[in-house]
């Protein structure tokens, strides 16, 4: 892999100085249940009780962090299937800086109405992430600073503090499951966790409908897939045909990547819910799901992460009291 690719650990250090205070370093519990399921210690990383609910706050914060007075006068504008516009908006808001987050017409409401609940403009375009990226550009040509959603050293470095957090949080571990997107999580957590502890086997986890990321490892390059209704919507949206960073990271990094149907993610959420006491999104849950489904047989001490739990509610009430849910369908 090329230097200018790679986010190093180092840069992944210097993220984690520059975000603290703002970020929290979020608790982990020993699940019971999945640990006697897989015959090894099993813990869940709660960064879904993030500020902002999410991961994404610690990139969002480092890139904001890292502005300079030209680009902070000229306001941030990035891209979102929800989580990214949140964090963005949370730490551009708290360092009174103007912000404006794209979206397409598949993220759910309550995200949209929690973006602009922390302070930032909403624009809503287009069926897929990469038709609000043409309005993120245009408001870029107009003059505002791009904080793109994960193909970013600043945004991979901060998500990438998550894979130290894990090292401190479970020194002896041996696998680490994590969503896989656009990638810059993954990237920035593999990383971190094998600059540190090269031995460590990271597994990326996503949904079978709309997996750009896979798409695109299958293809041995940066390919777009269509977006599809999934309770896995954080996970939604494209690479980018120009990716400079995250393909190459997860392509070389990533020692496994597996796929869940839209039952197996809607078994981690009630797992969450009912076993662990926990409430978190489709995606959130991804990584307990594929344990669920025996898509993966852990080697050792293993951290599943809870990535978000920013749910509709109802929909979450639905799932949750056993009601079987397709998406697809309903927007059908």
């Amino acid at each position: 892999m090329s230097g200018d690719a790679f986010v190093s650990l180092a840069e992944i250090e210097a993220a984690r100085e520059t975000i603290a205070g703002a970020v929290r370093h979020t608790p982990v519990e020993t699940s019971t249940s999945l640990s006697e399921l897989a015959g090894v210690p099993v813990r869940l990383k709660l960064e879904h009780l993030q500020h902002s609910g999410s991961f994404k706050f610690r990139g969002a914060t480092n890139a904001v962090r890292s502005l300079n007075d030209a680009e902070r006068a000229a306001g941030v504008v990035g891209v979102s299937t929800g989580n990214h516009g949140r964090g963005l908006a949370r730490a551009a808001t708290s360092a009174g800086v103007r912000c404006v987050v794209a979206m397409s017409e598949l993220v759910p409401r309550n995200k949209v109405d929690a973006i602009r609940g922390e302070g930032a403009e909403v624009l809503i375009t287009g069926r897929s992430q990469d038709e609000a990226q043409r309005e993120v550009d245009r408001l870029v040509g107009e003059g505002m600073t791009m904080v793109p959603p994960f193909d970013d050293r600043r945004i991979i470095a901060g998500q990438g503090t998550l894979g130290i957090e894990i090292l401190e949080d479970m020194p002896e571990v041996e696998t680490v499951l994590i969503q896989l997107s656009g990638g810059g999580l993954i990237a920035g957590v593999a990383a971190a966790v094998k600059g540190r502890k090269p031995e460590v086997r990271v597994i990326g986890v996503s949904m079978e409908r709309g997996a750009a990321m896979q798409a695109s490892l299958a293809a041995g390059r940066p390919v777009e897939v269509e977006e599809l209704p999934t309770l896995a919507d954080s996970l939604g949206g494209g690479i980018g045909l120009k990716n400079r960073h995250t393909f190459a990271m997860v392509r070389d990094l990533v020692d496994e990547v597996v796929m869940l149907s839209e039952p197996e993610i809607a078994a981690g959420i009630h797992h969450c819910y009912w076993q662990e006491r926990q409430i978190v999104e489709g995606a959130g849950g991804v990584g307990v799901a594929a344990l669920l489904a025996g898509k993966v047989v852990p080697r050792g001490p293993t951290m599943l992460l809870l990535s978000g739990g920013n749910i509709d509610m109802s929909l979450h009430h639905r799932i949750v009291s056993g009601e079987v849910v397709d998406l697809a369908e309903e927007a059908a």
